[in-house]
């Protein structure tokens, strides 16, 4: 059997070239064929509704889904079915949650940017919001907390979940559970980009929403983004591709520590990708010894040894390199196991959520520390943030002006307006100017 590893490389020794193709991201599908698939699947749901959903349930899911909605009955037995632990964990987490993104609900803004000119900006929240929460090989209870909480937060009036049936008919308890906890009561059994197609067109049983939220699959990526270009559909909140971490290890990293922080990245599936960073050359034999260990004691073995084959294990010069390495590739989740881990913060420029020291492993930020999993992937984190409350709200400028105010700015404004051959405005201003003037 051959040895589950990554790939070894020095970087100084690397071409241009070949840094770039080791920082390469694992390569996606046909994205042309799955484009003509998901538009045909959207065209679907958006002329026949509710009965296309079922349709491609039994097609996809392998499953007979009744009632698309998730029932009371269910609710109370997806509660009950959780035990005391797990129901204290959602807690816990939606607790954690709740408190760092509250803290983000921004004032309202004014200023007077001259005399009698008053600017000001104000937010409002998105109206209706669709939140998917993957199923896929594994439940994403953890999910439905990261986009329920900042929605409740903002003030989103109607709040959709829709998260993929189980072989049984039903949603994952747990997920149900954690979305009922956040206060949303519009679930349903939806997987896949016809979820997506439901929230952006609406059925005969799911809301129209104006902006959907979440991770996924190809599939679901594929389908927020043709939804979003579509005047009737809905926008959606990042574009993303499969989860990734770097790790930039230095001398005396704890070599469990560095291997689970890898591992536990890659068992989100095949196509994840894991690269260590490391000054010192020696840490990359211990983490291979810590992987020879612990894999076999790992239920999602298999995928993780999939997903090690598109992982690197680079050896830097120094930090500053590796910290240039990191910036290149702008991954969504960044560990610094290094000393003095804070010292290196403002040499980060490009990633979705920093992780600091020994004691701050990945699996905190997924559950329970208080930001936000939602992430940018796939190198998009060089443009975009990870999700706060501000995606689930948007921003209104104000203006007002008094007389003397608009007064002082006409010369300006009827100067510009000349000079790009706008009469009209100009003389909008022009006709006040007059009629204020004996």
């Amino acid at each position: 059997m051959t040895r589950p590893c990554l790939t070894r490389v020095v970087w100084a020794r690397l071409s241009a070239g070949q840094q770039a193709a080791v920082l390469q991201r694992p390569a996606t599908h046909d994205s042309k064929a799955i484009a003509e698939s998901v538009a045909s699947l959207i065209e679907q749901v958006r002329m026949e509704g509710d009965p296309a959903i079922r349709r491609l349930a039994r097609e996809f899911d392998h499953v007979d889904v009744e009632h698309l909605r998730v029932t009371p009955d269910e609710v109370e037995s997806a509660r009950e079915s959780l035990d005391p632990a797990a129901r204290a964990a959602i807690d816990v987490a939606i607790a954690n949650v709740s408190r760092f993104h509250a803290a983000q609900v921004a004032a309202p803004l004014r200023v007077e940017t001259a005399p009698g000119v008053v600017c000001e900006r104000v937010s409002r929240p998105i109206r209706a919001v669709g939140l998917y929460v993957p199923a896929g090989t594994a439940p994403l209870p953890s999910t439905a907390i990261m986009l329920a909480v900042p929605a409740q937060i903002a003030g989103c009036a109607v709040r959709v979940v829709c998260t993929p049936p189980r072989r049984d008919g039903c949603a994952d308890p747990a997920v149900v559970a954690a979305a009922m906890a956040c206060g949303v009561t519009d679930i349903f059994k939806i997987g896949g980009a016809q979820a997506i197609a439901a929230m952006a067109f609406g059925t005969q049983s799911v809301p129209k929403v104006d902006k959907i939220f979440g991770p996924g699959n190809i599939w679901v990526t594929a389908a927020k983004q043709a939804v979003s270009q579509d005047p009737a559909g809905a926008a959606f909140d990042m574009p993303a591709g499969p989860s990734e971490v770097m790790v930039i290890a230095a001398e005396g990293a704890n070599p469990c520590f560095v291997a689970l922080d890898l591992l536990s990245q890659a068992e989100h599936g095949p196509d994840s990708q894991v690269i260590l960073v490391t000054t010192h050359e020696p840490l990359l034999d211990e983490v291979q010894q810590q992987f020879d260990a612990l894999l076999p004691q790992l239920s999602r073995r298999g995928i993780i040894e999939r997903s090690l084959t598109h992982g690197a294990a680079i050896v830097a010069e120094d930090l500053p390199q590796a910290f240039d390495i990191a910036n290149r590739y702008a991954p969504e989740h960044l560990i610094l196991q290094v000393p003095e881990p804070r010292r290196w913060i403002d040499r980060v420029q490009q990633a979705g959520s920093v992780f600091l020291g020994p004691w701050t492993p990945e699996s905190v930020g997924d559950y329970c520390s208080g930001t936000n999993h939602v992430l940018p992937t796939y190198g998009h984190a060089r443009a975009y943030s990870g999700l706060s409350v501000g995606d689930f709200q948007r921003r209104m400028t104000l203006q007002e002006l008094t007389r003397e105010g608009l007064l002082s700015l006409a010369p300006t404004v009827m100067a510009l307006a000349h000079l790009e051959g706008l009469d009209a405005h100009g003389e909008a201003v022009r006709s006040r100017v007059m009629a204020v003037r004996p």
